[in-house]
């Protein structure tokens, strides 16, 4: 299972920011889900925890909890899904590259397939229609999953793996968003709510996307937390790693959920849990 997504920005970032600009409002029409509507969003401005690293007893004051599409809800709470919707597990392990067809992998110019060094994960390739709808065949298996269990919504991880300085411009802002419009609707038929993870370069885009609430990872560390409210309001939960970024987003914190969780997101009771509020 990927841990959490705190990513390093590369000197692409600028160049990205421009092409996502660039895509924004030239989308399809009619790309949202019409039952979008029949889903329940997050209460807003409610005690969130992070629990993507392993389940545990939430802590009291908690209403809302994200966990690993593999775990079980927890009970009496508004309870969001985690999946990694844009790449594999790591290299070796159950849904890593091996578990996958070689020709969903994106490859590099050598035929290589591309692996996201800082999860060792190699990257899907939906730079295809035939290649988006395969990938999202497998991934609406976990999607099932979730609403089978009674998950409430979902968190579609790696959105931004288009920034990825290793994968030099193979993906784009348009394919991204192409894919997870598809995922967006099946969500939506299946009652859940769909969350756009980071990336907020396309958070202007989010209701063409189909994406109802955002969940944004050190937006104070890198003073982006207006932008998401901008285009969220306050339909947003806020994840940072550091005293720092903490200190920014909690000038939200009387709008939207704010968490401080340790990097390796470790369940309560294991060595290096960090939980704080504001």
């Amino acid at each position: 299972m990927s841990l959490n997504r705190m990513r390093i920005r590369t000197t692409l970032g600028a160049a990205v920011a421009c092409a996502a600009a660039a895509t924004v409002g030239f989308l399809a029409p009619g790309t949202a889900s019409a039952s979008a509507a029949a889903v329940t969003l997050p209460p807003v401005h409610a005690g969130f925890d992070y629990q993507i690293g392993g389940a545990y007893t939430p802590p009291a004051g908690v209403q809302v909890v994200s966990r690993d599409h593999s775990a079980a809800p927890a009970s009496g709470l508004y309870n969001i899904c985690y999946i990694n919707a844009f790449q594999t597990q790591a290299v070796g392990d159950p849904g890593g590259p091996d578990d996958w067809d070689q020709d969903l992998l994106l490859k590099d110019g050598d035929g290589e397939v591309v692996i996201d060094p800082d999860w060792d994960e190699a990257i899907l390739d939906i730079t295809t229609d035939a290649k988006r709808r395969s990938i999202a065949d497998k991934i609406k298996v976990q999607i099932d999953e979730c609403a089978a269990k009674g998950f409430n919504a979902l968190e579609l991880d790696n959105f931004d793996t288009y920034t990825r300085e290793v994968v030099e411009g193979r993906i784009t802002a348009s394919h991204a968003q192409t894919y997870i419009r598809i995922l967006s609707a099946y969500g939506h038929d299946k009652g859940l709510a769909v969350g756009q993870k980071n990336t907020v370069e396309l958070a202007p885009n989010h209701t063409a996307n189909g994406l109802d609430f955002a969940i944004a990872e050190e937006c104070g560390s890198w003073n982006e937390c207006s932008r998401y409210l901008s285009a969220f309001g306050n339909h947003a939960i806020f994840i940072e790693y550091t005293d720092a970024g903490m200190a920014n987003a909690c000038q939200y914190g009387d709008r939207v959920s704010v968490v401080q969780r340790d990097v390796n997101v470790s369940p309560a009771g294991s060595g290096g849990y960090v939980r704080k509020t504001c």
